[in-house]
């Protein structure tokens, strides 16, 4: 009995360590150089480009869950003693990094979102990310209020 204890607890543990890693951010990484700081208040300038990005999936820890419990059964059906112990143990940590690995492959197909590259009227680049574009064009003159764009 002290032993199922033991082992219930090591995967809880295991499994809230492995969920705890994963990133649900769905913001792309700013690659061009430009500043994307987005916390800005307001401001006013122009539309230089327009791109879209396909943002990350996101994982939510039911995939490490759910592989944490497959992996933990599947290793408690080997040896025997101790050695049942350990295979457990690393059975539920491998079926729970397998098993978030899966989630992240099955979500891969993120939203796709529009990069703004705004050149502000102090002459700053600013790259504004955001989930749709409605009637903003290239050349267009835009309002961005935080860290949403408008039309000016």
């Amino acid at each position: 009995m002290k032993t199922t204890h033991t082992l219930a607890a090591i995967l809880v543990a295991s499994t809230a360590m492995l969920t705890g890693c994963a990133s649900t951010t769905s913001t792309p990484y700013n690659n061009a150089g430009y500043n994307s700081n987005n916390n800005v208040a307001s401001g006013y300038g122009t539309i230089d480009s327009i791109q879209v990005v396909r943002g990350q999936g996101a994982t939510n820890g039911s995939g490490a869950v759910i592989g944490g419990l497959v992996g933990a059964l599947v290793g408690n059906q080997v040896g025997s003693g101790s050695g049942r112990t350990v295979a457990t143990v690393a059975g539920a940590v491998g079926g729970a990094a397998l098993g978030n690995n899966v989630e992240a492959n099955r979500n891969a197909n993120g939203q796709d979102m529009y990069q703004l590259n705004i050149r502000m009227d102090n002459g700053e680049i600013r790259a504004v990310t955001q989930d749709s574009v409605y009637d903003l064009r290239v050349g267009n003159r835009v309002r961005l209020v935080d860290g949403r764009v408008y039309r000016y």
